[in-house]
């Protein structure tokens, strides 16, 4: 019912002619669409966006893959393979990223009840950065995932002489990729969790959980919006604020167990949150 009263509230916008009838057809079908794919994050998009831009969401499918998936692996295509392209030219705020993801990790790792130090998987790795400068410090190992084999390919470069410690590559979109269940002490997630519909972000915690080792801890890193739901065409990405990730870390059947705002970047970038994770073994 709430879905049928923000369509009829949306739909009661236009004018009604003939003409506008078709529009609300239309408008029907990417509601249905969204709301499908985006079931937390859509009323914000279909109340702040004009249904042009709302179009990138839809489940449009283009060369095997829905349209808003596509588009982000078309955006990457034209992304160099260095530490640079990872950081989208925001290079000088890497060293202050590294540090803080480091102290947050320290928190989670290695003492009584603690996740331990033997593997961790490195989610959207690109050419390895966070591997290289947070986990490979800390882990035995590491494996690394990301849909764009060219990163990939770079990361035994970057990595300079730590490379044989990378136990796997795995060359995949997040939405298709499961981890290995009971695996992983670590698995960390950072800067891609907006480019997975609500949908397949929510499935995509889910099978994170169940690759977690006993006391193993998801963490994500992601820039946060400050209120509601914002959607950049440019890469086809989403930015949620953190009650919608809140709702969804919910139902995934993880509790949060720390959540911090990563500090020392520019007040201009836009937030950027810290939130660990443990399956909540009250969850059915």
């Amino acid at each position: 019912m709430a879905y049928k009263g923000a369509h009829l509230a949306f739909k009661s916008r236009w004018h009604k002619t003939d003409e506008e009838l078709c529009r609300h057809s239309m408008s029907f079908i990417l509601h249905k669409a969204i709301r499908n794919d985006f079931f937390q994050s859509y009323l914000y998009l279909l109340e702040r966006l004009p249904l042009v831009k709302l179009y990138a969401l839809t489940s449009q499918v283009i060369n095997g893959e829905m349209q808003f998936y596509a588009r982000a692996k078309h955006f990457y295509q034209e992304v160099p393979a260095t530490e640079e392209g990872m950081m989208g030219d925001y290079i000088e705020l890497s060293s202050t990223d590294i540090e803080s993801s480091r102290e947050f990790l320290r928190k989670f790792v290695e003492g009584v009840g603690k996740a331990g130090t033997n593997r961790a998987l490195d989610c959207g790795s690109g050419i390895g950065r966070v591997s290289k400068h947070v986990l490979l410090p800390v882990f035995k190992s590491v494996e690394l995932v990301d849909m764009m084999e060219n990163f990939l390919a770079e990361v035994p470069k970057y990595l300079k002489g730590k490379e044989d410690r990378v136990e796997m590559y795995y060359c995949k979109s997040l939405q298709e990729f499961t981890p290995t269940p009971q695996r992983y002490d670590v698995i960390w997630i950072q800067w891609v969790s907006g480019y997975l519909t609500d949908k397949d972000l929510l499935k995509f915690l889910i099978r994170c959980q169940n690759g977690l080792k006993d006391n193993g801890v998801i963490i994500l890193k992601d820039n946060v919006a400050r209120e509601g739901c914002v959607l950049d065409c440019l890469d086809s990405s989403v930015i949620r604020d953190l009650n919608i990730l809140h709702s969804l870390v919910e139902m995934s059947g993880l509790t949060i167990l720390r959540e911090e705002r990563q500090e020392g970047f520019p007040e201009q970038c836009v937030p950027v949150w810290m939130l660990a994770m443990q399956k909540d073994p009250g969850h059915s």
